[in-house]
């Protein structure tokens, strides 16, 4: 058994895990954030996604010790049910999603690209989301409501890609 402390969607955390526990498992079995999907174990569809530290990463793929010290956000750090942050309002406006399984994985690698990079056409869009796969949608409403949270984030004062991560 491993201790393992961190915040999560700006909540401290702590837990004693074994030191096999996969940073999706504490947040799904510990924490009752189901809201990160577990999709292939083997970090090929992006369902998982969260944010570590800032930077997107696969959590099927992290242990929880090498997260523990970090800064972790879900799909439900994102906003609210009844204040929904941009990429969630967005996917909503914009019919972003089908069956629902791939969209919280789909949000967080929208998230990070929104801060890393934020370029609106379709070509960089399409990079940014390579490692997250959606099986249903056929990306085109999903590029709409990336381009919609880039418009809302603007909108707000919020400028896209003034984040690096390393």
């Amino acid at each position: 058994m491993i201790k393992v402390e961190l915040r999560v969607n700006g909540a401290p955390v702590s837990r004693e895990v074994d030191d096999r526990t996969l940073l999706v498992e504490l947040l799904r079995s510990e924490l009752g954030l189901t809201g990160t999907h577990v999709g292939c174990d083997t970090s090929q569809c992006g369902a998982c996604t969260v944010k570590l530290d800032g930077a997107a990463v696969k959590s099927c793929t992290v242990l929880a010790a090498q997260a523990s010290g970090g800064e972790v956000v879900t799909v439900e750090g994102l906003g609210r049910p009844d204040a929904l942050g941009e990429v969630q309002a967005a996917f909503v406006a914009c019919h972003g999603l089908q069956c629902g399984f791939c969209t919280p994985g789909m949000m967080m690698a929208i998230d990070y690209y929104l801060d890393t990079d934020g370029s609106l056409d379709d070509a960089h869009i399409r990079r940014a989301l390579e490692g997250n796969i959606c099986r249903c949608t056929g990306y085109v409403n999903i590029i709409r409501a990336v381009k919609h949270a880039a418009q809302a984030r603007m909108a707000a004062g919020k400028p896209l890609g003034t984040h690096r991560h390393g």
